[in-house]
């Protein structure tokens, strides 16, 4: 879902090259898609840096881009790095478009910094945040923080599996070994 929306809008409308529309970091990043009714209509982006999350690649079916759903891939794009525990969002805001970040507070990044890339200009924006009260850290507990991505509050399948207990197999253990010379 996420390749074919990008696909339509980035480089069927703009004309993005494949190469660099599917840049090699959608292994290492989440992905939101927002859906109108059951049809799948708009994805974003986020990957995770030590101080901030870079939300990115915000695409909405051209169809559906008089409804409200850019705006909530955004809301839950950032109630997930304040839950991560995130002080700061940074991203790129197509040039003309920074009052739509705006509304989530974004504000022009050092200088208004700008980039230019698969032919447009974009500026660096940064959002500053307030890490959610329930952000999830060291102390949320092993099976908390083991649980599926975004998924924190509901006991996931490793839960279930401390529940039936350990069942040490001296067979399949690593052991360190010794050697004297």
């Amino acid at each position: 879902m996420v390749y074919a929306i990008r696909a339509a809008v980035y480089m069927a409308e703009q004309d993005c090259p494949y190469h660099e529309e599917f840049d090699g970091n959608d292994a290492c990043a989440m992905h939101f898609v927002g859906f109108v009714g059951s049809e799948p209509a708009g994805v974003l982006r986020a990957r995770f840096f030590a101080e901030f999350v870079k939300l990115e690649r915000l695409a909405v079916l051209k169809r559906y881009r008089a409804s409200l759903l850019a705006f909530d891939l955004v809301r839950e794009g950032i109630s997930l790095a304040r839950r991560k525990g995130f002080r700061r969002i940074y991203g790129h805001s197509r040039e003309g478009l920074e009052s739509f970040w705006a509304r989530f507070g974004a504000k022009p990044f050092a200088d208004n910094r700008s980039i230019e890339f698969s032919d447009c200009r974009y500026k660096e924006m940064v959002i500053d945040l307030e890490p959610d009260a329930t952000a999830i850290g060291l102390m949320s507990g092993g099976h908390v923080i083991i649980r599926p991505e975004g998924d924190w509050d509901r006991p996931g399948i490793l839960d279930q599996s401390g529940l039936r207990g350990s069942t040490y197999r001296e067979s399949n253990s690593v052991k360190a070994r010794t050697t004297l010379t």
